[in-house]
C-alpha cells in the first residue's frame, strides 16, 4: 500500500526521523474532506520536520516532534487557502 512519509534530516545527527507516515490508497484521495485533512497533517508534520532541523542546528537536544497547539490552531485557522494550493498539486 502507498503511504507518504515527511523525514527530518537533522545534519548534526547519522539518520534521520520520520515525523510522520500514513498509508494511503487511491480511492482515499476522491474524498475532498479525506484530502483536505490529509493536506493539513502533512502541513503539521512539515513544520514539525523543520523545527527539528532548525533546532538541531541551533545545537539543541531534540527528542522528538512538537508543535504548539497554538501553532497548529493558527495553521487550522489558515487552511483553507493552503489547501485551496496544495488539493490542485494532489489531484494531477
Amino acid at each position: 500500500m502507498p503511504q507518504i512519509l515527511v523525514v527530518a534530516d537533522p545534519p548534526q545527527e547519522n539518520g534521520s526521523t520520520v515525523v510522520y507516515r500514513e498509508r494511503i490508497t487511491a480511492s482515499d484521495l476522491e474524498s475532498d474532506h479525506f484530502s483536505g485533512q490529509l493536506v493539513e497533517r502533512v502541513g503539521w508534520a512539515v513544520v514539525d520536520a523543520d523545527r527539528i532541523e532548525e533546532t538541531s542546528r541551533e545545537g539543541e537536544i531534540v527528542v522528538g516532534p512538537r508543535a504548539t497547539t497554538a501553532h497548529r490552531a493558527n495553521r487550522a485557522a489558515s487552511a483553507p487557502a493552503r489547501r485551496a494550493g496544495l488539493a490542485g498539486r494532489v489531484a494531477r
